[in-house]
């Protein structure tokens, strides 16, 4: 099996208490052909009642509107929006402080004079800054949590993700915003899967993103993970590439199966870790309308999802009777048929080179975002 490296720095901490996800609170006996919720005055209303709603976006106007709604309580930010608000800098005051100071503290803490070119070490500590201050700013508009990803490029290095996740926790800290406030989003790798292992039980928690596949889900699980990312949209555009099917009913959605047998090995096998399906796809097909919202409406009452700002106002311009609670905790748990895993690194490879759509969408997930780092790298390098 994986032996894990000796953590340096190691706080051990107990780990905050985790709330209780909607879905577990709310009644089992919810039939699926239930009526929708009453008191909602519009599809995102009666949503909120059902599941924890995140916000997908890195606009500070955009998620102030949302949260004042008090449907929106959560916030997820990744490379791409980092790299938009170093880019933005130019473009708006506040984001431009943001980048500022990112530059600032870099030379400062490294002590660079004015005449020292920015080297690599100064770069990634100027990302990490931007990634903080971005989230600190967000933390003030939104009264849950703000999910900071650690450097892409380092997916498959568990020390180094360690160490960086332990940086971005100490730079929250000295800004006042405390670890219960953030999640560190560490990529579904086996080797971010073992970072957060590590990092859990320092009280650090976790959000394991780019989940593509059960596989993932299972191992986040065993370690500890506070929450999962998946992404049904993602692994819906995998299957229909390969199946050449243009559109699925959204019940039988390949990623929306897939999130659903996550969440209900979670529930059966008494996982705390939180399913926060991201990243939606039309399951019937972008030509259908009203398709921009299948997989939400489909997977409506799992615990949490985040969601991009053009797809909340869809749901805020629907009747609330088209939400129907389809997942519920206890109903999802009987329906469970995996064994329960506890993987060794050597199980859970050779399971993983048979697991292409996990294999094929993660590593182009991680290109993605290798990308948008490296363009923000580019963009602060410039600025010392």
């Amino acid at each position: 099996g994986f032996v894990l490296p000796s953590p340096t720095l190691a706080v051990h901490v107990a780990p905050a208490a985790r709330p209780v996800p909607k879905s577990t609170r709310l009644s089992a006996s919810t039939s699926a052909s239930s009526s929708s919720i009453s008191s909602a005055s519009n599809a995102l209303e009666a949503l909120s009642e059902l599941t924890t709603l995140s916000i997908d976006s890195g606009d500070f106007d955009v998620i102030s509107e949302y949260a004042a709604t008090g449907l929106i309580t959560d916030a997820t930010t990744n490379p791409l929006f980092v790299s938009q608000a170093g880019t933005k800098g130019g473009d708006d005051a506040r984001y431009e402080a943001l980048v500022d100071e990112a530059i600032s503290y870099a030379r400062d803490t490294l002590g660079l004079t004015d005449g020292d070119g920015a080297n690599d070490e100064a770069i990634d500590l100027a990302i990490d800054r931007l990634a903080v201050n971005l989230g600190c700013e967000i933390s003030k508009i939104v009264r849950g949590r703000v999910s900071t990803e650690v450097d892409i490029r380092l997916s498959y290095n568990v020390d180094a993700t360690v160490d960086r996740a332990r940086r971005v926790v100490r730079m929250y800290e000295e800004r006042g915003v405390g670890r219960d406030r953030i999640l560190i989003k560490l990529a579904g790798t086996w080797e971010g899967i073992q970072a957060c292992d590590m990092l859990e039980k320092e009280g650090v928690q976790c959000n394991i993103t780019l989940v593509f596949s059960f596989l993932q889900a299972a191992a986040a699980a065993q370690a500890g993970a506070y929450l999962i990312s998946p992404f049904p949209g993602r692994i819906l555009d995998w299957n229909k590439n390969q199946s050449g099917k243009t559109g699925y009913e959204p019940s039988d959605d390949p990623g929306v199966v897939e999130v659903k047998r996550m969440y209900s090995y979670f529930r059966n096998y008494g996982y705390d870790t939180i399913c926060m399906p991201a990243s939606w796809r039309p399951s019937r097909g972008a030509d259908v309308e009203g398709a921009d919202v299948d997989e939400i409406l489909a997977l409506a009452g799992v615990d949490e999802m985040t969601i991009p700002p053009p797809l909340l106002e869809s749901l805020a311009n629907r009747p609330s009777r088209d939400v129907i609670h389809h997942v519920a905790a206890e109903r999802e748990a009987v329906k469970c048929v995996d064994p329960k895993f506890d993987f060794t690194e050597e199980e859970y490879r050779k399971l993983w080179e048979e697991d292409r759509c996990g294999r094929d969408k993660l590593a182009e997930g991680i290109k993605s975002f290798t990308d948008e780092t490296e363009k923000l790298s580019s963009i602060l390098a410039a600025k010392f």
